[in-house]
C-alpha cells in the first residue's frame, strides 16, 4: 500500500529527470553549433596573404612593410576584380578634356613594316674577274703598279715574252705564205684561245711581222683587288696574276634575328644609308637567304644588293639597313603607345563608356614599327586609351588597393570618381 502511495512520485522524478537530460543535450548541441559556425566565420575572415598596395607582385604570409616602406595589405581572395586589378575608375568629361584623354579603337590592320639590320658593304662575287696567262713566259712590262688601281676595259695590263707565242705566230705567217685556208683556220684559232686579241691577229696578218713581246689587255673594267707578280717575273698558267673587282653592284650582308628571320623573303624591298654619305638613301633588295643561322651570333645571315654608279659604295663600309615586310596576315594591334608595361604583366586602360575606365591584362605578340599584336584580353572594336593611360592606370591601382584595405568591401565594387 505505501509503494502505490508513492508510485505517481517516483514517476514525476523519472520523467522531470529525462526532461532535463533532453534540454542539456539541445543546449549543448546549440552551443557546439555556434561555436562552429564562428570558427568558420574566422577562417573566413583570414586573409590569404599580404600584398604591396604599389606592387601586386610582392606577397608574404604575415604582415610587413613592402620593399617601398608601406604596410602590407591583407588580401583575402573572395573579388577575383581586385586580384587582377579590374577596377573601374569614372572620370568626369571636364577632367578628360583637361587631361588629353586620347582614345583608339582595337582592330585587324594588314602590317606593313621594316626589319632594321646593321649591313657591312662586300664585293660582288659574281663579277670578279681573275686573270690567268695561257702560255709560260716571263713578264718584261706591267702597266698596273698596284692593287687598288682602278682598270678599264681592253686597258694594257702586262706584257709577256713566251716561246709559245711565238711559235704560234710563225705558224700563223706559214699558213698564210701557203694560201691555204684551213691551215689559217687552226693557226688563227689557235692565237685566239692564247689570248691574242682580233686587233693584234689583224695588224700580224697585215705586217707580217712577229711580236716577241705580246700586250695583253683586261676584258673587263673595274679595281685591281690582288696584285701577284712583279717585272720580270715567270708565269705559267697556274698562276693568278690579278683580280679585277666590278663595283657597280656590290652585296651587303646583314645579320637578322631568329624571331625576324621568317620575315624575310626574297626580292623584298630595301633601303640602305651611311654614316659616310649622310642625306643619301640607296635601294636594293634581298639577294639571297643564307639556309643556317650563325652558330656563335644566333642570327640568320641575308644578302642584299645595291647598285654603285657613283661608286661610293666601298667594300668593308657599315651601313644601316631597312628591309620593308608586307605581313600576309592581318593581325589584332594596338598603337605601341597604348601599351603600359610593368615588370613581367602588360595592360592597357580600356574605355567603358559614359567616362568609366578601367585596366586590364593583355598578352602581347610582336612588335611592329608603330603597333604590337594583341593575342588575349582585347577583341575587334574595344576603345582603348592612348594618351594619359599611366595616370588612369595609377588611379585604378590605388583604388585596388583600398579595396584591399576594406575587408567589409570585399564583397561589393568600389568606384574611383575623379571630378
Amino acid at each position: 500500500m505505501k509503494l502505490s502511495k508513492n508510485k505517481p512520485v517516483i514517476m514525476g522524478v523519472i520523467v522531470g529527470v529525462i526532461l532535463g537530460a533532453l534540454v542539456g543535450y539541445i543546449f549543448r548541441s546549440s552551443i557546439h553549433q555556434t561555436s562552429a559556425t564562428e570558427a568558420l566565420e574566422q577562417v573566413e575572415n583570414k586573409p590569404l596573404y599580404w600584398v604591396a598596395p604599389m606592387d601586386p607582385n610582392y606577397r608574404r604570409n604575415q604582415p610587413g612593410k613592402s620593399p617601398m616602406g608601406m604596410d602590407l595589405i591583407p588580401y583575402y581572395g573572395n573579388d577575383a576584380n581586385t586580384e587582377e586589378g579590374n577596377v573601374t575608375v569614372e572620370i568626369s568629361p571636364q577632367v578628360i578634356n583637361s587631361l588629353g584623354v586620347r582614345m583608339d579603337t582595337v582592330s585587324y590592320q594588314q602590317i606593313e613594316t621594316t626589319v632594321p639590320a646593321l649591313g657591312t658593304i662586300t664585293f660582288n662575287e659574281d663579277q670578279v674577274y681573275h686573270t690567268n696567262p695561257r702560255v709560260e713566259g716571263w713578264i718584261e712590262k706591267l702597266h698596273i703598279k698596284s692593287s687598288g688601281e682602278t682598270v678599264t676595259k681592253n686597258q694594257a695590263i702586262y706584257d709577256i715574252y713566251s716561246p709559245q707565242l711565238v711559235n704560234a705566230q710563225e705558224e700563223f705567217l706559214l699558213a698564210l705564205s701557203q694560201n691555204n685556208s684551213q691551215l689559217i683556220q687552226a693557226s688563227e684559232e689557235k692565237l685566239k684561245s692564247l689570248q691574242f686579241s682580233k686587233g693584234q691577229i689583224e695588224q700580224l696578218r697585215k705586217n707580217k711581222s712577229i711580236q716577241q713581246s705580246v700586250t695583253f689587255y683586261t676584258p673587263y673594267h673595274g679595281v685591281v683587288d690582288t696584285l701577284n707578280i712583279k717585272t720580270g717575273s715567270y708565269v705559267k698558267p697556274s698562276d693568278t696574276l690579278m683580280s679585277i673587282i666590278n663595283l657597280d653592284h656590290v652585296w651587303v650582308e646583314v645579320d637578322i634575328l631568329k624571331k625576324q628571320a621568317a620575315s624575310i623573303l626574297l626580292n623584298q624591298a630595301a633601303t640602305m644609308t651611311l654614316d659616310y654619305v649622310p642625306g643619301k638613301t640607296w635601294y636594293g633588295q634581298v639577294d639571297f637567304i643564307y639556309p643556317i643561322i650563325d652558330a656563335k651570333t644566333r642570327t640568320l645571315k641575308a644578302r642584299l644588293v645595291f647598285e654603285n654608279t657613283d661608286y661610293l659604295l666601298k667594300p668593308n663600309m657599315y651601313a644601316q639597313i631597312s628591309i620593308a615586310v608586307n605581313h600576309q596576315q592581318s593581325r589584332l594591334v594596338i598603337p605601341y603607345e597604348a601599351l603600359i608595361r610593368t615588370g613581367g604583366s602588360s595592360r592597357v586602360v580600356l574605355a567603358s563608356g559614359e567616362g568609366q575606365f578601367k585596366s586590364i591584362k593583355v598578352k602581347t605578340g610582336e612588335f611592329y614599327d608603330h603597333y604590337i599584336e594583341v593575342l588575349e584580353g582585347l577583341q575587334a572594336g574595344d576603345q582603348i586609351v592612348t594618351s594619359a593611360q599611366f595616370l588612369i592606370d595609377s588611379e585604378s591601382n590605388k583604388s585596388m588597393a583600398l579595396k584591399r584595405l576594406s575587408p567589409d568591401s570585399r564583397h561589393g565594387t568600389v568606384q574611383e570618381t575623379l571630378q
